[in-house]
C-alpha cells in the first residue's frame, strides 16, 4: 500500500509518538479486507510504539480502531484512509500517541470541558478535500474527551448505509444517530454548535477590542493578502472572515498559481493562515457581517456589525467577502440541495457511482467536472445554456471522447424533480424550439459560476447590477475610508493570483488613506 517514499516520511512522523498505540483490526474475508490488514501491519513495522491485533469485534467490516495502550482513547476508520484522508491517519496516530495538537489551548479546554456523551459518525469521500477537517477535528476531540468518540466511514464502501441514511453529500455528520451537519467544519465550528454559550463569550470579547486601523472583512486569498500588507506596515489590523481559507477551500486541483506548479486548495488555505498569523493581526473566525456603516465625517471611524450581535470599528475598511457557487433558481434545487443536487463533484461524485447524473454549465468547471465524474458514474448529461460550450478546447476534445457522457446545448434547466427523498431527474427546455424533455437520473452537479457575498452592503455602497463591489484602480469603493478586493468586486477574472493582487493593492491603498486623512478626537477617544 505504501510506496518507499511514502513509508520513509511516515517512519519519521511516528518518531513522535511518545506512548505506544494498538491498530484494532475488524475484518472479513473481502479485498479490502486484506489491504487495510497489509496496510496496518506496515505501520506497525515502521515504529517499536505501533502494534497490529486482529479482534473482528466491531459491526463495520473493514474497519480499524487506533487506540492508546491502557487507556479508553481511540479512533476508528471504517474502511482505507488513502487519498485525502491520509493526513487523517497520520495526525491520528500521532495524537493518539500522546503528540500535542496545534490547536489553539483555549480550543482544547473547550473541548475537554464538554458535558455530555458524544458519538460521532462521519461520511467521507476519499477524493474530498472538505472532508479531512472534520474527520481531523472530531478525531482530535475523540483524543482530548474520553466521552466523545468518533468514527469516519468511507462512504463509498459502506453503500448501504449510506442508502439507509439517505446520504447524497460529505462530509455528512451524525451525533448520537442524529444528522449534525454537513459540509466542512473546522474544530472551531464543531465546538461553537456544541458549546451553546461559545457565540455569546466571543461576542463579548469582541465587543471590548479597540479600534483598529485597517479591519478586513473576508479570510479568502485577497483578505489574507491584505492582513499582511496591512500589518507590514505596523499599523493595528483585523480580520472578521466567516470561515479563514474562504471558496478557495473548495477548490480541488490549482495549477496556475504562480511560481507552485501543483497544490491544492486546503492546502493554500492553510498556508495563507499561517503567513496571516506570521504577523501581528488579530484574526476572529466564524464571524459573519451583517451590516457597514460609514464614518460620519472623514477621519472618522467606520462599523462594520456582526451576526452575534457584536460590533467592531475601524479606520479604514477592506471588503474581501469573496463569492460562492451560483444557484439555478429553479423549482426543486433547494428541496433537494444535498439530496442529489450538489456543487461540487469532487466531494460528493464517489456517491453517484453507477448511477446517472448531469452537469449543468459548459464552461471549465463544468467540463472538467463531467470528465471526472465520467470515470464513476454511469452516464453523464452535460446541459450548456449557450449554442456551444464555452471550456477550453482541450478540455471539449477530453469530454467528447467519453463513450457514457451526452452533451446538451441551448439547454435551459427548468425544474429539479425527486420523490421527496432525493432527486429523480431534472426538466430541460430546448431554446431552439422551446419543446421541454425530462431526464430520468439520481444527481445534479450545478457548476454555473459565483455570485459576490454582497447582498449586506445593498443600499449602503455601490455595487454593480451584479451585485459586484464598484471600486476604482486603486481598490476604493464609493464610502470613503472603505476599499475592497477579490471575487466580490468588479475586476474582472476571478482567478486566486489576482484576487491577492487586488488585496495587496486595496491594503495599500488604506495605508495611504490613513496617513493623508486626519485623524479625529472621537476616533481616538474609541
Amino acid at each position: 500500500m505504501l510506496d518507499n517514499n511514502l513509508r520513509d516520511q511516515l517512519k519519521a512522523y511516528l518518531e513522535n509518538i511518545k506512548q505506544p498505540v494498538e491498530l484494532v483490526a475488524s475484518l472479513d474475508d473481502g479485498a479490502k479486507s486484506q489491504e487495510m490488514e497489509d496496510l496496518l501491519k506496515q505501520i506497525a513495522s515502521l515504529s517499536d510504539k505501533v502494534s497490529y491485533v486482529r479482534r473482528d469485534d466491531d459491526a463495520r467490516k473493514p474497519s480499524f480502531a487506533i487506540t492508546r495502550v491502557g487507556t479508553d482513547i481511540s479512533v476508528r476508520f471504517a474502511g482505507l484512509p488513502m487519498g485525502h484522508e491520509f493526513t487523517s491517519l497520520v495526525l491520528a496516530l500521532l495524537q493518539v500517541g500522546g503528540h500535542p495538537s496545534k490547536a489553539s489551548q483555549e480550543v482544547i479546554e473547550q473541548v475537554r470541558n464538554l458535558e455530555g456523551d458524544y458519538v460521532f459518525e462521519t461520511y467521507f469521500s476519499l477524493s474530498c478535500q472538505n472532508c479531512p477537517d472534520v474527520v481531523q477535528a472530531l478525531n482530535l476531540m475523540s483524543v482530548l474527551n474520553p466521552r466523545i468518540k468518533h468514527v469516519a466511514i468511507d462512504g463509498a464502501l459502506f453503500q448501504d448505509e449510506v442508502e439507509a441514511r439517505k446520504i447524497m453529500a460529505v462530509p455528512t455528520i451524525f451525533l448520537n444517530g442524529e444528522n449534525f451537519g454537513q459540509g466542512r467544519m473546522g474544530l472551531e465550528q464543531i465546538v461553537a454548535k456544541l458549546d451553546t454559550g461559545a457565540a455569546a463569550r466571543e461576542a463579548e470579547k469582541i465587543k471590548a477590542k479597540a479600534a483598529f486601523d485597517v479591519l478586513v472583512i473576508g479570510g479568502g486569498p485577497a483578505g489574507a493578502a491584505a492582513a499582511i500588507y496591512a500589518a507590514r506596515k505596523g499599523i493595528r489590523t483585523g480580520v472578521a472572515a466567516e470561515r479563514f481559507g474562504g471558496q478557495v477551500l473548495d477548490t480541488m486541483a490549482i495549477e496556475n498559481f504562480i511560481s507552485v506548479s501543483h497544490t491544492e486548495g486546503p492546502k493554500l488555505g492553510a498556508a495563507l493562515e499561517q503567513h496571516v498569523k506570521d504577523y501581528d493581526v488579530d484574526i476572529m473566525n466564524l464571524q459573519r457581517a451583517e451590516k457597514l456603516i460609514p464614518a460620519p465625517h472623514a477621519g472618522g471611524l467606520i462599523e462594520v456589525q456582526l451576526a452575534n450581535g457584536a460590533s467592531l470599528k475601524s479606520r479604514t475598511v477592506i471588503l474581501s467577502t469573496g463569492a460562492r457557487w451560483r444557484q439555478m433558481h429553479v423549482p426543486g434545487e433547494e428541496e433537494y440541495r444535498n439530496k442529489g443536487v450538489a456543487y461540487c463533484p469532487h466531494c460528493d461524485g464517489p456517491l453517484f457511482k453507477g448511477k446517472r447524473v448531469a452537469v449543468i454549465g459548459g464552461g471549465n468547471s463544468g467540463v472538467e467536472a463531467a470528465i471526472d465524474l465520467a470515470g464513476i458514474v454511469a452516464h453523464v448529461t452535460l446541459i450548456e445554456f449557450d449554442v456551444q460550450l464555452r471550456a477550453d478546447a482541450v478540455l471539449q476534445n477530453k469530454l467528447r471522447s467519453l463513450p457514457n457522457v451526452t452533451i446538451i446545448t441551448s439547454g435551459q434547466t427548468t425544474e429539479v424533480h425527486g420523490d421527496g427523498n432525493k432527486v429523480t431527474g431534472l426538466s430541460y427546455k430546448d431554446r431552439t424550439t422551446d419543446q421541454v424533455h425530462r431526464i430520468e437520473l439520481e444527481g445534479i452537479f450545478v457548476q454555473i459560476g459565483l455570485v459576490p457575498n454582497t447582498e449586506w452592503l445593498k443600499g449602503t455602497i455601490a455595487l454593480s447590477p451584479r451585485g459586484e463591489i464598484e471600486v476604482d484602480a486603486r481598490g476604493q469603493t464609493s464610502v470613503p475610508g472603505v476599499f475592497a478586493a477579490g471575487d466580490a468586486t468588479t475586476v474582472p477574472y476571478k482567478q486566486i493570483v489576482i484576487a491577492m493582487g487586488e488585496g495587496s493593492k486595496a491594503a495599500l491603498s488604506a495605508f495611504d488613506y490613513l496617513i493623508r486623512v486626519p485623524l479625529e478626537d472621537d476616533a481616538v477617544a474609541a
